[in-house]
């Protein structure tokens, strides 16, 4: 089956159908992306796309990692907190590098969750960021990576193509979830880009959003798991009121994961102010309706060492961070049943502010 969505999804969508279409046409993507067994060597070559002055680098053996986005010399993501190297299935995700964009599969949250054949535990941040993936194709401007995971018989594609745009660059993403076994299995997905952030910085969310989920917040500021923060002005432990869409400064102690309720616009935005850039995700609520929104300047991780100075603004199929937690959000695949969703990175320039 071939993946499909509607055209109207995303401002780029069409284009990038279009563009794999073409190349699963030539052959160059054949088999790949209809779910089809594909057996290539694997590579621990980095994937480096690129489109004029936006340059994407990619990690096949470190858990498909983008492991960093360049516009001419700025990187935008998080680098590493501590050198890249190689993972275990047990490791938290607090002992890796914690940077750039992983994907959460098929959960964030570690936990065990009873499935047809028997107890499954899955790991912190789930089993995708932990295991190599394949690189399947990749060209000057796009890749498509998969990769399996070990927990649950989950299998992950992932195609990506950078193009320039009126305004800057665009980085289209196309995800292809696909269940390899042989019993019905729940999921959720979650993406992890950490983008890196100065004080000041302003994060964005559609107008009807007026209410965050607390799934967790440094030093409870905010208040504990489950409960309600007001966007954007909200009450923290104190009783004082903090912005939540200003940016302050390093080393604040501010480690804040929220979740919006199910949204009917798909995008949140942050605008780099001293870079002149606009970033926005951009995702199909219909598919994927949640977005996690991780706020970290300097709270995270516990103890000595590197700190997270990020704004993670992450696409979910749930608005929480555990599998094991299943209301009407909750996901399942039957054995081959594949389910398909988009996801646009806009990078903009505006002008500088800082």
């Amino acid at each position: 089956m071939a993946l499909q969505f509607e055209p109207q999804v995303l401002s780029g969508s069409l284009q990038f159908t279009e563009v794999l279409n073409h190349r699963i046409h030539k052959g160059n993507l054949s088999g790949i992306l209809a779910g089809e067994e594909v057996i290539l060597a694997g590579t621990e070559e980095n994937v480096v796309i690129q489109a004029g002055l936006c340059t994407v680098t990619l990690i096949p053996s470190l858990g498909g990692k983008i492991s960093s986005i360049r516009v001419g010399t700025e990187e935008l993501l998080q680098t590493p907190l501590k050198p890249l190297g190689p993972r275990t299935r047990t490791m938290s995700f607090s002992d890796g590098d914690a940077s750039g964009w992983d994907e959460c599969l098929p959960s964030v949250a570690a936990c065990q969750i009873q499935t047809e054949a028997g107890l499954a535990t899955i790991p912190d941040h789930g089993d995708l960021w932990r295991v190599p993936w394949q690189t399947l194709n990749s060209t000057a401007d796009s890749a498509t990576l998969r990769a399996a995971c070990f927990s649950l018989p989950l299998q992950l594609t992932r195609s990506v193509l950078v193009a320039e745009s009126t305004h800057g660059w665009q980085l289209q993403l196309l995800y292809s979830l696909t269940n390899m076994g042989a019993y019905r299995v729940p999921w959720v997905w979650c993406a992890h880009p950490l983008f890196a952030v100065d004080a000041g910085d302003a994060i964005d969310l559609p107008a009807s959003v007026h209410t965050l989920r607390v799934e967790g917040s440094a030093g409870d500021r905010l208040g504990k798991n489950g409960d309600i923060a007001a966007w954007p002005i909200a009450v923290t432990r104190d009783r004082g009121e903090v912005d939540l869409r200003t940016v302050v400064v390093a080393n604040s102690g501010i480690g804040d994961k929220l979740f919006s309720n199910a949204l009917d616009q798909g995008w949140c935005s942050l605008e780099r102010k001293r870079l002149g850039l606009r970033l926005t995700m951009r995702f199909e609520p219909s598919l994927t309706p949640y977005l996690g929104l991780w706020i970290c300047d300097g709270g995270w991780p516990d103890g000595a060492g590197a700190k997270q100075v990020c704004v993670a603004p992450e696409p979910t199929t749930a608005p929480v961070d555990s599998l094991a937690i299943q209301d009407t959000w909750s996901r399942w695949l039957d054995p081959g049943e594949t389910f398909t969703w988009p996801v646009e990175l806009q990078i903009d320039r505006i002008a500088k502010t800082l």
